[in-house]
């Protein structure tokens, strides 16, 4: 595991964000495009959970994404984000949630 220096994790702005809405991206067995409440604004972000993942059952849950990633365009829809999840290799993927309520766009410190 390489390590990075406390500077360049500040970088990154994560938040907590409820998902809005959640549904399969036509074409895709993998991918999920979420809006994501981060508080100032609604994001898209795709997510390769579909595999794992029935749209409703996303919808509600609050999540941490990296807010300040670049936009990225996959199969013709940008993505404004990344949601965290773990990356099991035997298991599915495991959304990073918080466990109590709190307001959409909280940073993660």
């Amino acid at each position: 595991m390489s390590e990075v220096s406390f500077e360049e994790f500040s970088k990154l702005d994560m938040r907590v964000g409820k998902v809005k809405k959640a549904e399969k991206v036509p074409g895709s067995k993998k991918l999920l495009k979420l809006v994501v409440d981060i508080g100032s604004e609604e994001r898209q972000v795709i997510a390769g959970l579909a595999e794992w993942y029935n749209p409703e059952d996303l919808e509600g849950k609050y999540v941490v994404l990296v807010a300040n990633l670049k936009p990225k365009k996959i199969m013709g829809y940008v993505s404004q984000g990344m949601v965290l999840a773990t990356c099991g290799e035997k298991s599915k993927p495991v959304l990073l949630t918080v466990s109590e309520p709190v307001s959409p766009g909280e940073k993660v410190c």
